[in-house]
Order: structure tokens, then C-alpha cells, then sequence
């Protein structure tokens, strides 16, 4: 059922994502895995976020297990992860919770990125998780020109990633663009835990209330 999207795919590496806790198929008396239809649209949803966005095993688990992504999950298992849907500003802000303002401020720092068409902007579902997340801190007083400054360090991270993997991402041998995404996977996981102990080390410093 797989094979014609995932030619890769092993039993291995199904038994693989299992251990990881990404998959729990049922089992007969006699230890035989059973797939369910949920567990074949969960397994397809993991591996197209591993070869669509090159989310590494640990953010894929918390992406599965968050509450409200349901209906994201939904649309990548039908193959949306790389082609979006698109909303309009308005809905935009109706499922982020912010404002027209906000939104335009947003788009003028660089924090969502729409394109024009018949005269109105269109944004993907990222950029409505990303302005949610946004009016979530302008709640706190943070401004998006504040927020600049982790758009900025996402560009560097990603950009210094890049730099070391884009050859063989971008190569002919499908062995070495299969390497790639898994340099990929182990290098924005390693980023991502950095940056977080570094951001914790940062408030500990702050004092102490």
C-alpha cells in the first residue's frame, strides 16, 4: 500500500518508528502486528512529515499528540504537507484570534509571508499557527517588530543547515538525498535542543521572584 509514495519503506523501519513510540499496532495471540486504517493513515502522515518538512522522530510525536492538529494531520495524510490550503486574511485571523492590525504587522516584519491573488492576500496553514502564536505574545505586550529576532534566528539556523546538507539534498543519487534527509533530521534536532537549553540558561539568569 505504501511503496508506490514511499519506495524505501521497510519493515525495519515500521518496527523502527514502532519502538519509537510513533506506532501501536495491534497484536494477535500469536504476536503478528495488525494494521488498522488509522494506523496506516498515521504511518503515512509520519513519513511525509519526514520527507515534506524534515521534522525530526521527537517533533513528529509531539505534532501527532497535540491537541487540535487533527484536522492538519487529516489534510497532510491526503498529501497537503508541501501544498497548503490557503485562507484569506480574514479567516486568518478568525482561527488565529488576532486582528487585522496585528495581521498586517505581522506580514510587514516578515513573521507571515502571503501572496496576492484577485486582489486579496492568501496565506498557508504555517502562517496561521505562526500568527497564533504571535497573538498569543502580543497578549504579553510583545510587539512583532520584538518578535523579528526569532524570525531572524530561524533564518540563520536553517540557513547554516542548509549549508551542510543542501548538496546532498539536491543531489541525483537517491541513496545520497536519503542520507540527507537523515543528516537533516539528526542536525534540526540537535539545533532544536540547543537552542532551547541555551534559551533555558538565559532565564536562569533572570532573578529570582
Amino acid at each position: 500500500m505504501l511503496k508506490d509514495e514511499f519506495p524505501d519503506i521497510s519493515i525495519s523501519k515500521i518496527r523502527y518508528l514502532e519502538d519509537q513510540g510513533l506506532l501501536a499496532p495491534r497484536r494477535t495471540q500469536g504476536g503478528y502486528r495488525m494494521f488498522s486504517e488509522d494506523d496506516v493513515e498515521r504511518l503515512e502522515t509520519i513519513l511525509r512529515l519526514q520527507r515534506d518538512e524534515f521534522l525530526p522522530l521527537r517533533v513528529i510525536r509531539q505534532e501527532l499528540a497535540a491537541p487540535g492538529a487533527n484536522e492538519r494531520r487529516r489534510k497532510r495524510a491526503l498529501g497537503v504537507a508541501s501544498d497548503e490550503e490557503e485562507v484569506d486574511a480574514a479567516e486568518l485571523c478568525d482561527r488565529a484570534g488576532i486582528d487585522q492590525r496585528l495581521a498586517r504587522e505581522l506580514e510587514e516584519f516578515g513573521l507571515i509571508h502571503g501572496r496576492s491573488e484577485g486582489g486579496e492576500r492568501l496565506y498557508g496553514e504555517l502562517d496561521v499557527d505562526i500568527a497564533a502564536a504571535c497573538g498569543q505574545l502580543a497578549r504579553f505586550g510583545i510587539d512583532p517588530r520584538h518578535l523579528r529576532t526569532f524570525r531572524s534566528a530561524a533564518d540563520r539556523e536553517a540557513g547554516l543547515i542548509e549549508a551542510i546538507v543542501g548538496p546532498a539534498l539536491r543531489a541525483r543519487s537517491p541513496e545520497r538525498r536519503r542520507g540527507g534527509v537523515e543528516d537533516l533530521e539528526l542536525l534540526s534536532a540537535h539545533a532544536q535542543e540547543l537552542m532551547h537549553l541555551l534559551f533555558l540558561r538565559a532565564l536562569r539568569r533572570l532573578p529570582s521572584t
